[in-house]
């Protein structure tokens, strides 16, 4: 899948086939003045509405699919989120799946043997290859959310970063800890600014919120408001 000159989605085999390398990782953006807080709970395997449901997954099984989730998250995030270049979300997915291609690689192969081994007997390769195929598309879809796409953004951009910056072997603990939190801010929310009008408003850089009658058409502020 490619968007301009990046590529943005490996394949699966792809994902197998990557070499590891380790990488640096940019500096957080911020898309609102005050963040929504969508922090949650580690993830266990069995809370609804974060994963597609494996029935008699076992432990090992939950664990890739915990990491593979949080991954199609983040790979969502880097096709949906290129209206905020300074998320960074395609570069530092791409350099993510490097860093971490071994271990993914592996959640890959646990996943497709989940799928061979809960198949019905009998059941012909291509029709276990076509289940595993509907499952990744569930997952990804699963992450679209028109009406919550800057509180997404934001937070897929935050925990691709973390990702990135974990060391290799280590995606599992990230993705226990932060996966309910990319889910959770695929909810609709808005800014959480709440200072009284009285007092100056700032981001959470320390930058001064102006109202919008401070702005001129350019998007210049006013010298009445300096």
């Amino acid at each position: 899948m490619v968007f301009g000159s990046r590529r943005v989605a490996a394949t699966m085999v792809g994902v197998a086939m990557m070499a590891s390398g380790m990488v640096s990782g940019p500096a957080s953006a911020q898309l609102f003045w005050k963040t929504p807080d969508f922090r949650g709970a580690p993830v266990q395997g069995s809370e609804p509405g974060v994963m597609i449901p494996l029935p008699g997954a076992t432990p090992a099984e939950l664990n890739a699919e915990i990491v593979w989730t949080m991954r199609a998250g983040l790979n969502f995030a880097a096709l949906q989120c290129q209206f905020a270049p300074s998320l960074m979300t395609v570069d530092t997915y791409n350099q993510l799946i490097t860093h971490h291609s071994k271990e993914l690689a592996t959640d890959y192969k646990v996943l497709q043997a989940y799928f061979k081994r809960s198949a019905a007997k009998g059941t012909s390769a291509s029709a276990i290859a076509a289940a595993f195929d509907s499952y990744n598309t569930r997952t990804y879809s699963s992450f679209s959310s028109v009406f919550a796409q800057v509180g997404f953004c934001q937070t897929a951009s935050r925990i691709g970063q973390d990702a990135l910056m974990t060391p290799k072997g280590s995606l599992q603990s990230v993705a226990r800890n932060r996966l309910k939190e990319l889910r959770n801010s695929l909810v609709p929310t808005s800014d959480l600014v709440n200072t009284p009008p009285s007092q100056p408003q700032f981001a959470d850089d320390g930058v001064p919120a102006l109202p919008p009658a401070c702005f001129d058409r350019k998007g210049e502020i006013k010298k009445k408001c300096l």
